[in-house]
């Protein structure tokens, strides 16, 4: 126990700034839960407007009984002082086997029936993303199929 040495008893000036100026030294996250920053990669004009300004959208609410997102969980996301749903298509997050691992958390906005509010997709999407959503499709009665549809690439 004499090895271990606590941060608050350190004299580095280092340490003393960082304890100073509320530095955090834990590990960020890479679920998807409230309040994280998410990728547009479809080609809506309220996307493109927000990732171009810098003000990526904040997930406000997760649509699954354990409130974490997974691959082609439905989110309501806050986006230029509106709040819109949207598909998240790619994850940071450590996924099941066959689902491929993005450097990003994204997503694809759509309205409230289902259609995305953009006619292009410009990432790869995993494949594993049909197989879920049609299932979704049949099981709400939303029209998850069109989000496949103007997909370009799938992985």
């Amino acid at each position: 126990m004499g090895s271990l040495i606590k941060l608050k008893n350190i004299k580095s000036p280092f340490f003393q700034q960082i304890q100073q100026k509320n530095f955090h030294t834990t590990t960020s996250l890479m679920e998807i839960r409230k309040l994280s920053r998410l990728r547009v990669v479809d080609n809506s004009e309220i996307g493109r407007q927000a990732m171009t300004e810098g003000k990526p959208p904040r997930v406000i609410h997760v649509y699954n009984k354990k409130s974490v997102g997974m691959i082609g969980d439905k989110v309501m996301v806050a986006i230029k002082g509106q709040k819109k749903k949207g598909i998240l298509v790619g994850l940071k997050q450590i996924q099941n086997p066959k689902v491929p691992k993005f450097d990003t958390n994204n997503i694809v906005l759509i309205d409230d029936n289902g259609t995305p509010l953009g006619n292009r997709i410009q990432v790869p999407i995993p494949m594993i993303l049909r197989t879920i959503l049609k299932e979704r499709t049949q099981a709400k009665g939303a029209d998850y199929t069109k989000l496949l549809g103007i997909a370009s690439k799938f992985v």
